[in-house]
């Protein structure tokens, strides 16, 4: 009599980690997202995505969301059997909520930056922001592996 082995999902991946609201720790961000990736054996396409996402999150989270003597925090949630990862950055600022620069005339596209959630839209499947108690925000990114063209 043959038994069929019940098959175990392969665990899920979470990091979470607190990072000073400085231009070091956007950095330390990218780059502790894709150590952590690769130790999880991520598809390297989710990876390379992600640490553009984070970067972005991460600067976003420093030049506007930084408030003195607070950190922001980068948490990662690898679902591998779902082929998802979301990326999640938390900052002090409640009151400042992202927004996409859509003006590509005019003085708005003249000013350096401002694009960087223009390329987490392109980047991620989805991308949302949700208050973070007491009065924080955390802008949230879903990213899923691309099947092969």
């Amino acid at each position: 009599m043959n038994n069929a082995t019940p098959q175990v999902d392969a665990p899920v991946g979470t990091f979470t980690q607190l990072l000073s609201s400085t231009r070091r720790g956007a950095r330390l961000a990218r780059l502790l997202a894709v150590t952590e990736l690769r130790s999880w054996d991520a598809p390297q396409d989710l990876t390379e995505r992600a640490e553009l996402v984070v970067a972005e999150l991460a600067a976003n989270a420093v030049l506007h969301g930084r408030v003195p003597g607070r950190c922001f925090r980068l948490t990662l949630v690898l679902d591998p059997a779902a082929g998802r990862l979301r990326v999640e950055v938390s900052d002090a600022r409640g009151d400042l909520y992202p927004q996409i620069v859509t003006d590509t005339a005019g003085p708005a596209a003249l000013r350096p930056g401002g694009r960087g959630l223009a390329l987490v839209t392109a980047l991620a499947d989805h991308w949302d922001c949700v208050p973070h108690p007491p009065g924080g925000k955390t802008v949230r990114a879903v990213l899923t592996t691309r099947g092969e063209a």
